[in-house]
């Protein structure tokens, strides 16, 4: 049995590396500006970068710049849209509102007091949603999903996307690995900034690679003793995180008191992860762990999605991008905001104390 598992998984991966070999032949996705459509929703994003704002595509091989860069983008929704999908034109036509996903306005802020003051009086109270992308991510890619996210699950509070440097291409694995790296000091100010006035706090939603850039952020500021960020943080989710189960263990454990909620979102059917988990020495990487005692001990909460994952996908971000699991959790959020209960009995894979 382990070993028909095994192979399967090996042929699975191999068949995932080849389409990414195939996918990084083709160009990149390009966020297009069009008119609004009057049936269209409008997603009003926020977005800090350290890419130039002009950077939509893939960086590959490019340098990675020390500047933020800060603006506020419109993103239509068609009327079309479906939930768990991004609807993009066919490459290099131009976007039609009424059936893609299109950009209608921007402003770009050349300071982070402005965008600040901008994002605040789009707020109604003092909670801001952060979200990091993860590997292989162009700057027009993490806004389109995050306005697809925001479309689908409606989070009362304005969003801000944090796009650190990604390569944007398959081929840049450990290239985006050093981007996280690079990019932990500029988040953590980022989240300071977010939370400079009184009562202000930020809900993290951190994607794949993101989420080792989270945890980074997080496990820094615990070390230089920076306890009020950390308690400005009203809660964690951690999809498909792709970070070693022992480094985050330890990442953890230098955090201390975690905030919370702090949610684990895993898919034992997670293509990409499993072929990062061959990349990286095959152990399971986080978002698709099996066993509880990766987690035992922590003050976390597990939620198993592979159920929910789709035939034919790359499961990698099943949470948001299966019609199916967007129903599931958007009645568990519901159901925990009702009840102030939390997720414990959704919880397929509890974390033992």
């Amino acid at each position: 049995m382990q070993i028909r598992r095994g192979t399967g998984r090996g042929a699975t991966a191999l068949l995932v590396a080849l389409a990414f070999l195939v996918a990084a032949c083709a160009p990149p996705r390009i966020a297009k500006l069009a008119t609004p459509d009057p049936a269209a929703q409008v997603q009003s994003l926020f977005v800090a970068t350290e890419r130039r704002l002009d950077q939509v595509g893939r960086i590959f091989g490019q340098d990675r710049s020390t500047e933020m860069h800060y603006a506020r983008v419109d993103v239509s929704v068609p009327p079309v849209h479906e939930p768990g999908r991004i609807e993009w034109p066919d490459r290099g036509q131009p976007a039609d509102p009424a059936r893609h996903f299109a950009v209608t306005d921007y402003v770009v802020h050349d300071r982070v007091g402005s965008f600040r003051q901008a994002l605040r009086a789009r707020r109604d109270g003092t909670e801001t949603m952060v979200y990091v992308h993860g590997y292989n991510n162009t700057l027009s890619e993490a806004m389109y999903r995050l306005a697809q996210i925001r479309a689908d699950f409606e989070p009362p509070m304005p969003s801000v996307l944090f796009s650190w440097p990604s390569a944007g291409d398959p081929r840049g694995y450990i290239y985006d690995r050093d981007s996280v790296l690079f990019a932990r000091d500029d988040l953590k100010a980022l989240l300071g900034d977010l939370t400079a006035g009184q009562g202000e706090k930020v809900f993290l939603l951190a994607h794949s690679m993101g989420a080792h850039l989270v945890m980074e952020v997080l496990r820094q500021a615990a070390i230089a003793g920076d306890r009020r960020l950390l308690n400005r943080i009203s809660g964690v989710v951690l999809m498909s995180p792709d970070i070693d189960p022992d480094l985050f263990r330890r990442q953890a454990e230098a955090i201390g008191d975690l905030p919370q909620p702090f949610l684990i979102f895993i898919s034992e059917r997670d293509r990409v992860l499993n072929l990062a988990a061959l990349i990286t020495g095959r152990k399971p990487r986080l978002g698709g762990i099996t066993d509880p005692a990766e987690v035992a001990g922590l003050d976390v909460q597990v939620v198993d999605f592979t159920a929910l994952s789709e035939d034919n996908a790359a499961n990698h971000a099943v949470p948001v991008t299966s019609p199916a699991a967007i129903s599931v959790l958007r009645g568990m959020i519901e159901q925990a905001a009702r009840n102030a209960t939390g997720f414990e009995e959704y919880m397929l894979l509890p974390a033992q104390p």
